[in-house]
């Protein structure tokens, strides 16, 4: 009789020791796990909180050549909350699917900062043959597109 009173014991300790194990571990995965969460809810707060609109109008002569420098000029509106980095290095910009780096970015009106409801007239160095083109800009997340005719 003592001896299945041993054994159940050691069992029981063992069985013990694999429990405090598999809690341990756990508590560190849903440690992990929250942070994780946390971090995603503020990079969806920033995106959500990201919103730009392109108001230049598709069928004007202003869009691109107007000043004769072979240059798309382009109006982008701050429709968020967020106030937006007005620096060309924080834009992606794409014309026709081809990355763009000579960008030059200019808040209009006076502002100082790319705030809600301020606009940035972005204006973009590439000559363009005769036909249907394409821009994207991406500003913190949020991307729009822009389709016109030279």
């Amino acid at each position: 009789m003592a001896g299945v009173s041993a054994s159940h014991l050691i069992i029981f300790i063992a069985s013990m020791m694999v429990a405090a194990s598999v809690v341990g571990v756990f508590t560190d995965s849903v440690g992990q796990l929250s942070d994780a969460i946390s971090e995603q809810g503020v990079d969806v707060s920033s995106d959500v909180r990201s919103d730009i609109e392109i108001i230049s109008d598709s069928g004007s002569d202003a869009i691109y050549n107007a000043d004769g420098n072979e240059n798309i000029t382009l109006h982008v509106k701050n429709t968020g909350t967020l106030q937006l980095p007005a620096r060309a290095d924080r834009l992606d910009i794409f014309v026709d699917g081809a990355y763009q780096t000579d960008v030059e970015v200019t808040l209009v009106g006076g502002a100082e900062v790319w705030g809600a409801g301020d606009v940035v007239r972005v204006d973009i160095s590439e000559p363009l043959d005769p036909g249907d083109h394409r821009v994207k800009i991406v500003v913190n997340g949020d991307e729009e597109v822009f389709e016109f005719r030279t």
